[in-house]
């Protein structure tokens, strides 16, 4: 019986660890996000209200993006090519499923950067906007800030033609070719001279650092509780098992019952016979 326990035991410790263990991984990914959150806000905090700077300071040639550099506004001088003009579906933009527009800027340099003009609203049909706002022509002054590539969709979803699924620099450098920087977007704040009508401007990004920090916190919880959880288990199996040995056995209590001496009953054969010996004599007394 010991034995049975011990073995019982251990494998309520071996399920407890491994549970910590998981709780432990989760929670240090909770952490991770959480540093990942906090760096993005402090790049919100410290670079959206920057001074306005040439790109050529930030940016040489078509690569080179400091990630870092995320959020900072810069100066963009040169013209739209209006007629490379491609869209971005599936937007969250709104509260509804929006297409952002991206047009090719060249600058006067002779490189090609990718300008986010802002967002439209979805059309009638399912496959491109209704309406979207004409490209100013001629030298254009562009201030906006620098956005990393995005990454391709996971799921391998791909777009009709003249649009794109995410903002994946790469993929669009290629359509445009030329010398277009690859690893970063702009992101447009305003141009001069302003269109008559541009998209509706992307809102500024949240600073939220989010529940990471909560959720990791309360996995680390988990992980203790499920220590606590089996100890109380392995305490209740013993203080059962020490009630069983300190309670007397019932069977024992009833054969004690059955061993107690029990009055014995007068016999009625003496009483008669003693009956008859008062009438003999009786009888014997009158004869005299």
């Amino acid at each position: 019986m010991r034995a049975s326990r011990i073995r019982r035991w251990s494998g309520y410790v071996v399920f407890a660890i491994l549970f910590a263990v998981a709780c432990a991984f989760l929670a240090n990914w909770q952490f991770s996000r959480n540093e990942q959150r906090s760096h993005a806000n402090a790049l919100i905090a410290d670079n959206y209200n920057a001074a306005v700077v040439p790109l050529a300071d930030l940016i040489e040639g078509t690569s080179g993006f400091d990630a870092d550099d995320e959020w900072r506004p810069v100066e963009l001088t040169g013209e739209y090519l209006a007629d490379e003009q491609i869209l971005a579906r599936n937007r969250s933009q709104g509260g509804v499923s929006a297409y952002e527009a991206l047009v090719p800027f060249q600058l006067d340099d002779g490189r090609i950067i990718i300008v986010d003009r802002g967002w439209v609203s979805p059309g009638i049909s399912a496959e491109r906007p209704d309406a979207v706002p004409a490209v100013p022509t001629g030298e254009i002054t562009v201030v906006a800030r620098l956005r990393p590539s995005e990454a391709l969709p996971r799921s391998g979803r791909t777009a009709p033609e003249g649009q794109v699924p995410t903002i994946h620099v790469p993929s669009i450098a290629e359509i445009v070719g030329g010398e277009t920087i690859s690893d970063v977007y702009a992101l447009m704040d305003s141009e001069d001279p302003a269109a008559a009508e541009r998209p509706f401007a992307i809102d500024e990004p949240e600073q939220d650092p989010g529940p990471h920090l909560s959720y990791a916190v309360q996995w680390i919880l988990f992980a203790v509780m499920g220590f606590v959880f089996i100890g109380y288990m392995i305490r209740t199996e013993i203080r059962a098992g020490r009630e069983e040995t300190e309670d007397p056995d019932e069977d024992d209590d009833l054969d004690d019952l059955d061993e107690t001496p029990r009055p014995r009953k007068p016999k009625k054969k003496r009483e008669k016979r003693r009956d008859e010996d008062m009438e003999v004599e009786d009888a014997l007394l009158d004869a005299l």
